[in-house]
């Protein structure tokens, strides 16, 4: 099972010892990062984040340097490159504010190392462009954490998937993540900054199924508000509706007892459980790129085009594909569990 998931001590064991830094590391997802470095045996010599809540360094690299400014941290790197002492940085992490992710992707590739950025790898598709010219130049890559791809239970759907290639599944994905007030507040509350709910909670979704059934030949979106969108995506092998939300109200639309989270997908009425061994996949996707085989510019381009087309359609009018919970709402339907 996925949560008793452990590296390959062998692999790690003959793997050369590779120099990190991290660039977000106050954030919610940088322990991830931190924890999958940490398990596969490579060191993390230098962090930085203009926020100092950074403790949690304590756990896993408490003698890594810190910089609370860009530009201590940027000499440092260099600093670091051109003593050639074998503490140069081979890999930068990104796990900033989704708008800045670009402009940190490059500095890494023109640092001398190559870029582990987390989603999304950019918000708008034709930055991607600009980084694959700059990846080029430089020969250094840029990989995006992809961590649904490596799950277990996903594999195995594709798996299953691919023996049946005249079928089309009808596919019911709902996400709700309820955030308090302090998320309009932040820079995830600003679309221009995040991308909004659909690209801040649902890229990882929309590359997953678009991973599963292949490009999409048609896409609507029926609701799309600050806190909550959804619509409805034809692709090859699958008819997706689909809601995402952090309005903890909606909660109350759906079974949930108790928690603040409600993730569900439906393949044909049937529940595909993978709720488990989140946490773990970012070890995994660690190993996955030192081994040469991690996700590029070009694996996170149909995901970023996808919520793209989303943030910027105009709202459908017919809603006979409607996602059921979208569809209550819309009409003021009493809740499940109001």
């Amino acid at each position: 099972m996925l949560n008793s998931y452990s590296p390959n001590k062998k692999h790690i064991k003959i793997m050369k010892k590779r120099n990190f830094a991290l660039i977000g590391a106050a954030g919610y997802i940088a322990p991830r990062h931190m924890k999958a470095i940490k398990e596969i045996n490579h060191h993390l010599l230098a962090v930085m984040d203009p926020h100092d809540s950074v403790g949690v360094l304590d756990s896993y690299f408490p003698e890594a340097f810190y910089f609370n400014e860009f530009e201590r941290f940027d000499r440092h790197i260099e600093k670091l490159r051109r003593k050639n002492s074998g503490r140069e940085i081979h890999y930068i992490s990104i796990c900033s504010p989704n708008y800045l992710h670009d402009a940190h992707v490059r500095f890494a590739l023109r640092s001398g190392a190559d870029a582990i950025c987390e989603k999304p790898l950019v918000l708008n598709p034709w930055n991607l462009d600009g980084l694959e010219e700059i990846s080029e130049y430089t020969g250094r890559k840029v990989y995006n954490i992809l961590q649904l791809r490596l799950h277990p239970t996903i594999m195995q759907l594709k798996k299953q998937l691919e023996h049946q290639t005249n079928t089309v599944h009808d596919i019911e994905l709902t996400y709700i993540t309820s955030r308090g007030n302090w998320y309009s507040r932040s820079w995830k509350g600003d679309e221009v900054k995040s991308g909004g709910v659909t690209t801040n909670i649902g890229i990882h979704f929309f590359d997953m199924l678009q991973w599963l059934f292949g490009k999409p030949s048609q896409s609507k979106v029926h609701l799309r508000e600050w806190n909550k969108a959804s619509g409805f995506i034809q692709f090859p092998k699958a008819r997706v509706k689909w809601f995402l939300s952090i309005d903890e109200q909606d909660l109350l639309y759906t079974e949930a007892q108790n928690g603040r989270t409600w993730r569900s997908v439906k393949v044909n009425g049937e529940e595909v459980e993978f709720s488990d061994g989140f946490t773990d996949l970012h070890t995994l996707s660690y190993q996955h790129i030192l081994a040469g085989n991690g996700f590029g510019i070009e694996q996170a381009r149909p995901a970023i085009e996808m919520v793209h087309h989303i943030r910027n359609v105009k709202l459908a009018q017919n809603n006979s594909d409607i996602h059921p919970l979208s569809f209550r709402i819309k009409q003021g339907l009493p809740a499940v569990n109001g």
